[in-house]
């Protein structure tokens, strides 16, 4: 029925993308914030604070432009919400597998470089390595910690990290943006 209307289909897909995305990304945002300000640890820890704000907020962008993406590629539902599951599966916890068996077999070759790539191919990694580099913990980590460190450490490995997030909203949002205007409902 929203497509009868006279309002162009990339308009219409970026007021939905948005309306979905934006209310879900304040939810968020206010239901993470409010036990901080409640507590009063906003003020003691508001470097991290802000730094987990924006890491949700981007992994909540992130994986509703990976939802779109799905939603426009899938008529059936139930394989919709079958590729949905396995994409969070994957990115959730086989991959972390896949990332501890390359480790794991090439222990005696220098991994510093492909371990970085590898961290910026999964958003929730990369979110969390971004966090966890806030507080100085990489001695928590062993010798990949120090590289992360070293790497995600400085202004620099945060831009490329950020940019690396916004990535992979970018991409899936064009996909599903470009399949949305050549669709036949």
């Amino acid at each position: 029925m929203m497509l009868s209307q006279p309002i162009d289909r990339k308009s219409l897909f970026l007021g939905i993308f948005l309306g979905t995305a934006i209310p879900l990304s304040a939810g968020f945002a206010l239901g993470f914030s409010i036990p901080f300000i409640l507590f009063g640890k906003v003020t003691e820890q508001i470097d991290g604070f802000v730094l987990l704000l924006l890491i949700g907020v981007l992994l909540t962008f992130i994986f509703i432009a990976l939802s779109f993406l799905i939603s426009v590629r899938q008529d059936d539902k139930s394989k919709g919400l079958g590729l949905a599951i396995l994409i969070w599966l994957v990115l959730a916890v086989v991959y972390d597998g896949f990332v501890l068996l390359i480790i794991y077999n090439f222990q005696d070759y220098p991994l510093e470089n492909t371990m970085i790539i590898l961290s910026a191919l999964n958003p929730i990694d990369l979110g969390r390595i971004l966090f966890l580099m806030k507080f100085d913990i990489a001695a928590l980590m062993g010798y990949t910690g120090a590289v992360f460190q070293r790497f995600f450490g400085d202004s620099l490995g945060v831009i490329i990290s950020v940019i690396c997030l916004l990535f992979w909203i970018i991409v899936p949002f064009y996909l599903s943006s470009r399949f949305f205007k050549k669709k036949d409902f």
